[in-house]
């Protein structure tokens, strides 16, 4: 059983969505400059998408989990704790130590992760219309901790290299909290967060290691085996 209703919920939404406007066309100016920015993968773009990540991450975590929804959810002060530390190693790992390497790529995993940004970005707000989760009680990319759990699944699929895993596990965390709750609240937009963990997190690990089998094989570390007849 949900502290608050799904009245409570999409009014804590209409609230901080009036309270932060215009920050809403900012957030989609940051994603846009960030999917720009891997058509010209190098150090400098790395930091931007890196930095926009953090934003995000930092912005939900006080002001809505912080500010707002901590009204109806005592539990938002964790939470908002969670999405600040996820936001400072974003912009740690990605600004500081320039440690995530970013670009598009062809492939299943880049479709995927394709397929998140895109669903951050436009269905889920399309979904969150046509399901009578109307302005100003949408939860709307960059400012919502769900949409941004998404799109941050998406971008970290578009990695061309290993990174520390526990960029994954705050997002991963999340992705079950947010995603069970919006099914028992039917907000139908956020459904698919429940799986996305499920699915980014697997996909990322594999790419590691065969991109470090792969590294095995051409430093000849791994023992070749010899068929006889």
């Amino acid at each position: 059983m949900l502290p608050f209703t799904l009245e409570q919920f999409l009014n804590v939404f209409a609230t901080y969505n009036k309270a932060i406007w215009p920050t809403q066309i900012v957030a989609y100016m940051l994603g846009a400059i960030a999917m720009a920015t891997l058509l010209r993968p190098g150090r400098a773009s790395d930091r931007v998408v890196s930095a926009v990540l953090g934003l995000m991450w930092l912005c939900t975590g006080v002001l809505y989990h912080g500010v707002f929804f901590s009204s109806v959810n005592k539990a938002a002060f964790a939470f908002g704790v969670l999405f600040v530390v996820e936001g400072v190693v974003l912009l740690y790992t990605g600004v500081v130590r320039d440690g995530l390497r970013f670009a598009i790529n062809c492939g299943f995993r880049a479709v995927v992760g394709a397929g998140f940004i895109l669903y951050a970005s436009l269905v889920y707000p399309l979904i969150g219309i046509a399901t009578g989760h109307s302005w100003p009680a949408l939860p709307m990319f960059g400012v919502a901790p769900c949409p941004v759990t998404i799109f941050t699944f998406g971008l970290l699929l578009m990695t061309t290299r290993r990174f520390s895993y526990w960029l994954l596990v705050i997002p991963f965390i999340w992705s079950l909290i947010g995603g069970s709750a919006a099914i028992l609240l039917d907000v139908r937009q956020d459904w698919p967060l429940l799986v996305s963990g499920l699915i980014a997190v697997p996909i990322i690990v594999v790419r590691d290691r065969h991109a470090q089998g792969a590294v095995a094989d051409e430093a000849g570390l791994t023992p070749s085996v010899e068929l006889r007849p």
